[in-house]
């Protein structure tokens, strides 16, 4: 067969701003710091239609779903810059957790029709020699394929179960305030919660979500036991202020400060006066202690529809940069899931 276009969305820009000194001048010795900004679609990655393959070589996969998720913010950056995930390289393809089907294989152990899961490059078709981050996943239940990245995506689902089980220590009857509650993590930890019977004060990022003062919502509902932390900012800080003797901090993540760079918390003195624990997590780190429980209970109340839900589709290739966008500004609905192809 004649070889084909294949689309790709590319990695085209380090998304910094201005740099800005401190102290200003006429202060002859200064630091200069870059500021980051937000990810531009069509200039920080850019959809690109310039490469052709054959089809008819090698072990050829299929892109259908891909994950868009607030981490890939961390990988647009200077390789130089040293952090837990590589980063991208300028002018090659987006890297993130994908569903495919396999087209053609001469693997062993892999056959046509199978559907991989994990490190899916952002093209249409990907031609690979072997497994590397890559895994074959079963269907049994018939569950759409992207859920696999969304409620079903191992480090997603992971994620909010690990960081709670390891980290809430919840009791029955105490107060939880969890953000990005419409997302795949924060919607997942609303409902390990409220099975554990905690009353739950959850938040989302934008108008379409919710318009509500966190603080005032806070005074009224709180005081707050535990805290599930995706932004933190001024919501970290009205957490602090309304949280209760004792009260267990998760950071997950700080998703206002990624675009912007990170502001002081003013009142993190509030820590020692409450006696607050505070506690970050990698799930990479949780993983070998939770992998095995994680499966065993919450699988199949996926399955049978016990755990609920929502996605916010993307349609084509093309619409990666508006996703990544989206999902940086809190506008996405729900998880956030660009559709490539039917199976």
């Amino acid at each position: 067969m004649a070889p084909v276009i294949n689309g790709r969305v590319l990695f085209n820009s380090i998304p910094e701003g201005t740099s800005i000194s401190y102290p200003p001048p006429p202060h002859t010795h200064h630091v200069v710091y870059l500021i980051p900004r937000f990810p531009v679609p069509s200039e920080t990655v850019v959809y690109d239609t310039s490469e052709t393959i054959d089809p008819d070589g090698g072990f050829l996969l299929k892109t259908l779903e891909l994950s868009i998720d607030p981490y890939l913010r961390g990988r647009m950056r200077d390789s130089k810059v040293a952090s837990y995930l590589p980063a991208f390289e300028v002018g090659e393809p987006l890297v993130s957790h994908g569903v495919g089907v396999v087209l053609r294989s001469e693997y062993p152990g892999i056959k046509p029709g199978d559907h991989l899961y994990d490190g899916v490059e952002h093209k249409e078709y990907t031609i690979r020699k072997d497994l590397n981050h890559l895994s074959v996943i079963e269907n049994p239940y018939n569950i759409p394929w992207s859920a696999f990245i969304g409620v079903l995506v191992i480090y997603l689902r992971m994620t909010a179960y690990m960081g709670w089980k390891e980290n809430s220590r919840a009791k029955k009857g105490e107060v939880a305030f969890i953000t990005t509650g419409a997302g795949p993590v924060g919607s997942l930890v609303i409902q390990l919660a409220k099975a554990d019977g905690l009353k739950v004060i959850a938040s989302a990022g934008s108008d379409a979500k919710k318009t509500t003062s966190v603080p005032e919502v806070l005074a009224k509902e709180g005081p707050i036991d535990i805290y599930w932390d995706n932004v933190g900012g001024k919501t970290l800080e009205a957490a602090l202020d309304n949280a209760n003797i004792r009260a267990r901090f998760i950071e997950c993540g700080m998703i206002t400060g990624y675009n912007t760079g990170y502001e002081p918390i003013r009142n993190l003195g509030l820590i020692i006066g409450k006696t607050i624990s505070m506690n970050g997590f990698l799930v990479s780190h949780l993983e070998p202690t939770y992998i095995d429980q994680f499966y065993r209970e919450l699988t199949p109340k996926v399955a049978s529809g016990e755990i609920k839900y929502r996605e916010h589709v993307y349609s084509g290739l093309e619409s990666v940069g508006e996703a990544i966008l989206a999902v940086q500004k809190g506008e996405n609905r729900a998880k956030a899931v660009v559709h490539v192809a039917d199976d």
